[in-house]
């Protein structure tokens, strides 16, 4: 039995197409946020879309940067949705060189930091031993 989507509210359906927009498909987790959401909590949909709108469209930050930006913090964590930012970002203009080089900083920054911490702990223990 194939299930039909229902039609959503057009404030919502608007809001979806930013989706669109910015990654050229209509991604499957927003997608069914909306669907769900819109029909049990629509004012929570609202909110939370007011708040994404507010943080993804700046006049501190390009679409580009933001989606750069986007694609380093959801890649590090191995969220599948880094690959949208990262063509959302291609969409905006990166290069092949700028998404690599997120990808050389969260590595780097992700090699760094056990040494960042575990040497600062080992100094502070040297400290405390009466060590200098």
């Amino acid at each position: 039995m194939s299930e039909t989507k229902p039609e959503l509210p057009a404030e919502f359906a608007a809001l979806l197409q930013t989706y669109v927009e910015m990654f050229g498909v209509r991604p499957t987790l927003p997608e069914g946020r909306f669907e769900f959401s819109s029909a049990v909590n629509p004012e929570f949909l609202r909110i939370s879309e007011k708040l994404r709108a507010h943080a993804f469209y700046s006049d501190v930050f390009d679409m580009k940067t933001t989606q750069l930006i986007l694609f380093g913090m959801l890649m590090v964590e191995g969220h599948h949705a880094a690959q949208m930012h990262a063509l959302a970002a291609r969409r905006a203009g990166a290069t092949w060189e700028e998404l690599h080089k997120v990808v050389e900083l969260a590595a780097a920054t992700r090699c760094l930091m056990p040494a960042n911490q575990g040497f600062a702990m080992l100094n502070t223990l040297r400290k405390q031993e009466g060590g200098g």
